[in-house]
């Protein structure tokens, strides 16, 4: 039976992940905020373990709960999903500091906890063990008021490319999934969301950034709801990139990222920027 364990899977993709992994006949232990509303139940192939991935010590008492459950053995596969979006959001010179400390410390140094913690697990299956850390599209659109998440993104990626050269000799792979839009009961309502961010920005920043607020909060819905991927579909890709024998550095995940990821061979950086703005319509200052 093989292993598994999925981080933030009280609803959203890590949830449907476990539930179809499971389904698979692997051994899934679901990390679950404490206290958070979830539908797993520890029963069949499924564990539930609570977990805070923005606490040191919730995610090493995680790790031990795991280890003793296992009883010698180890971990096929790691699947850091767990991350926010909506901390810290806005332009970059009105960003919030202390949310952005908050954001990196759920969605980059959570998912650093959670690979120093449960790397032994992996190292006791190694070779063939896997560790799937959820990035972003974000990373290759770097859409405008979501700076801080874009960071974040950023960042986990950068960790994946040196653990894949790092975890090469031990024979565990790695690689970063860029997710696209997913259209959830979040994103549902993306138009209101971003209208509620602008107006939380200072008075100062929307007066200076005022050329944006369409791009924020009218371009960007509009394309999360017209290219979006349904969360059954986000699911299917996911587990087509799971049965993949070589995993690239990045797996894209999504029909409105994937075309990014063609245009990102075949441009220069300045032509793939262009072509975001243009795709955004984010207005350019004529001399």
């Amino acid at each position: 039976m093989k292993t598994a364990f999925i981080t933030g899977a009280n609803i959203g993709q890590a949830n449907l992940i476990t539930k179809a992994l499971a389904g698979q006949g692997w051994k899934v232990f679901a990390g679950v905020l404490p206290g958070a509303p979830t539908d797993l139940k520890t029963g069949g192939n499924i564990v539930v373990v609570d977990q805070d991935v923005s606490k040191t010590e919730s995610v090493r008492a995680s790790a031990e709960i795991v280890t003793q459950a296992l009883n010698g053995q180890g971990l096929d596969l790691l699947m850091n999903v767990a991350g926010v979006a909506n901390v810290g959001v806005g332009v970059v010179e009105g960003a919030d500091l202390a949310a952005v400390e908050r954001l990196f410390n759920i969605n980059m140094f959570g998912q650093l906890r959670v690979i120093q913690a449960f790397l032994p697990l992996l190292r006791r299956n190694a070779p063939g063990s896997r560790i799937a850390n959820y990035s972003s599209g974000a990373i290759i659109a770097n859409p405008v008021g979501a700076g801080a998440y874009n960071m974040t993104k950023h960042a986990i990626h950068g960790m994946t490319l040196t653990l894949r050269h790092e975890l090469a000799p031990l024979g565990i792979q790695v690689t970063s999934i860029i997710p696209g839009g997913v259209l959830t009961a979040m994103s549902a309502n993306s138009h209101a969301n971003t209208l509620k961010t602008w107006g939380e920005q200072p008075a100062d920043i929307q007066r200076v950034y005022e050329p944006l607020k369409g791009v924020m909060c009218q371009v960007l819905p509009d394309m999360l709801e017209k290219t979006g991927s349904t969360p059954e579909q986000a699911l299917e890709g996911t587990l087509e990139i799971l049965a993949k024998k070589k995993w690239k550095p990045m797996e894209l995940l999504g029909k409105d990222v994937k075309p990014m990821g063609v245009m990102r061979r075949l441009f220069s950086d300045s032509q793939l920027e262009s072509l975001m703005r243009m795709t955004f319509k984010i207005p350019t200052l004529k001399a």
